[in-house]
C-alpha cells in the first residue's frame, strides 16, 4: 500500500476530502478488538473473529455528521508482538491512524502506550491524525477517556491550541455493540479535513 499511495499522495492532497477514498490504518495490541470494530463498521453487526495474522482490509462508509457517505479504506493490521514491526509499512502515506485500546486491560496499558508513541513519533507519520478508540467501555473497570489520555501520554504528542504536533481524539466505544464507532470515524474525518486545510494554507503562504 505504501508504494502505490506514495505516487498518489500529491493528487489526493489536492482533492476535496469527499472526492477521494481515505486510507486509514487500524492498529493496537492483540485482543484489543480491532477486527471486531472493523467488521461492525462494515456490516453493522457483530461477527465472531479470530486473531489477525497479517491484515484485513475493508472499505467502510461514514454514517454520521460531516463524515456521512465518506469512504474509508481501513487496513486492520495484526497486533501480535512479532507483527508490529510491519506496522510502519501500512502507515506510510496514510490519511489517519485508528489505535484501538482495551480500556479494561490496565496490565498492558504501558505496552500500548509504548507502541502508540513509537508509531506516531516515526518521521513518516508526522502530523497524521490519530483516533484513539477506547474499546470495551461496556465492561466493568473500563478506564474513561480522561484517564486514558494520561495513561497513554497523549498530551506529550502536542496537537494543542497551537496546532503543533499530532491532532488526536479519544472516543469511548464498544466494538461488539457498535457504540461510538461511527462517532469516532466522524472525529477522525474532521481531523483529516483540518490537516488538509492547514496544508493548503501553508502552500499559499509559501508562494
Amino acid at each position: 500500500m505504501g508504494a502505490s499511495m506514495g505516487k498518489n499522495a500529491s493528487l489526493l492532497d489536492s482533492l476535496p476530502v469527499g472526492q477521494a477514498t481515505l486510507h486509514v490504518v487500524m492498529l493496537g495490541l492483540d485482543s484489543a478488538g480491532k477486527t471486531t470494530a472493523l467488521y461492525r463498521l462494515k456490516f453493522d453487526q457483530y461477527l465472531n473473529t479470530v486473531p489477525t495474522i497479517g491484515f484485513n482490509c475493508e472499505k467502510v462508509k461514514g454514517t454520521t455528521g460531516k463524515a456521512k457517505g465518506i469512504s474509508f479504506l481501513v487496513w486492520d493490521v495484526g497486533g501480535q508482538e512479532k507483527l508490529r514491526p510491519l506496522w510502519k509499512s501500512y502507515t506510510r502515506c496514510t490519511d489517519g491512524i485508528v489505535f484501538v485500546i482495551d480500556s479494561v486491560d490496565i496490565e498492558r496499558m504501558e505496552e500500548a502506550k509504548m507502541e502508540l508513541q513509537r508509531t506516531v513519533r516515526s518521521p513518516e507519520n508526522a502530523g497524521v491524525p490519530i483516533l484513539i478508540l477506547a474499546n470495551k467501555q461496556d465492561l466493568p473497570g473500563a478506564k474513561e477517556p480522561r484517564e486514558l489520555e494520561k495513561l497513554l501520554g497523549l498530551h506529550e504528542l502536542g496537537g494543542g491550541s497551537q496546532g503543533a504536533g499530532h491532532t488526536w481524539h479519544v472516543q469511548p466505544a464498544c466494538a461488539i455493540t457498535g457504540d461510538g464507532l461511527h462517532e469516532g470515524m466522524e472525529a477522525l474525518y474532521e481531523m483529516i479535513l483540518k490537516r488538509r486545510k492547514l496544508a493548503k494554507q501553508c502552500k499559499k503562504k509559501a508562494r
